[in-house]
């Protein structure tokens, strides 16, 4: 049986656009959203986490700091929460998005210290975090001090998982014969050195063309995923069509168009994504991991 995903604010709620429902005992997910395409990935959380077993809230966030283009100042502010105001609060969850700053080094990104004291609080204020794309490069760096590097060409695509911890409660149901795939869209990479790697930091599944897609901290209780199983059918066809206007260097999206002339995808991540989500949801309601809240 689908439970439902309220969104507590945000501008889907703003405009009427998300219905919410009565919800019993719903897990509270705060989601530090980075994407420049916010509305459209509300929608991509609160579509995808309303199919699973749990209900949740999600009540989204912004970066303060941050020099926002595209959208007001105003609407922003008026529609979503800053640390701020949340910072004595408790959530089961809190993720954090990609964002397309992934070529600048970390430290010249304009919210950069403000995302430092986030993740920080959230090791105390949160019982799991789920950082994506960007973000578990970010992560992984203030965490553990992994570096990251540009890629000579930008990864684009769904790749498939050929390792896989299946000890992992990240991993249940995914089974064999390549279950588990991702869509991927970014331009660097985490240098993962083996000696990071220990009981405390595991590579929960990896991929050839992709390394490292899942990874898992027991002592910051944060999933790290480097790429989007927030993205819906369409989402890289709409990234490969928008840098092909604007006569960007692109190559069509690997293992993900049918047809790319008519523009029929192969949507072989939704069930994959679906249950990444489950069982990171799992750990929230699990009263051996995370904090008390």
């Amino acid at each position: 049986m689908f439970m439902a995903a309220n969104a507590i604010n945000g501008f889907l709620h703003a405009d009427g656009q998300w219905t919410n429902q009565k919800l019993n005992h719903p897990l509270s997910i705060l989601v530090l959203n980075l994407m420049p395409t916010r509305k459209e990935t509300e929608f991509q959380f609160l579509t995808g986490f309303n199919q699973l077993e749990s209900d949740v809230e999600m009540t989204f966030m912004y970066p303060y700091t941050h020099h926002f283009k595209g959208t007001s100042r105003e609407k922003i502010e008026t529609d979503y929460v800053c640390w701020n105001q949340i910072a004595n609060r408790y959530y089961d969850g809190l993720i954090i998005t990609g964002s397309p700053v992934e070529k600048l080094p970390f430290k010249q990104v304009d919210y950069w210290d403000e995302l430092q004291r986030i993740i920080h609080w959230g090791h105390t204020h949160v019982k799991q975090q789920l950082h994506e794309c960007w973000a578990a490069q970010a992560g992984l760096y203030l965490d553990y001090g992994i570096q990251k590097r540009l890629l000579p060409n930008k990864l684009f695509g769904i790749f498939t998982a050929v390792r896989v911890d299946h000890e992992s409660p990240l991993a249940r149901g995914f089974g064999a014969g390549g279950l588990l795939r991702m869509p991927q869209s970014r331009h660097t990479e985490i240098i993962l050195d083996e000696a990071k790697l220990s009981g405390d930091l595991k590579v929960i599944a990896t991929a050839p063309q992709s390394g490292p897609i899942i990874l898992s901290s027991n002592t910051y209780h944060t999933t790290y995923v480097t790429g989007h199983p927030e993205y819906q059918e369409k989402t890289l066809a709409n990234e490969y069509y928008r840098d092909l206007y604007k006569n960007l260097p692109i190559q069509p999206p690997v293992n993900y168009f049918a047809d790319p002339v008519a523009g029929i995808v192969n949507y072989t991540w939704r069930d994959a994504s679906q249950k990444l989500y489950e069982n990171w949801t799992h750990l929230l309601v699990d009263k051996k991991v995370g904090i008390s809240l």
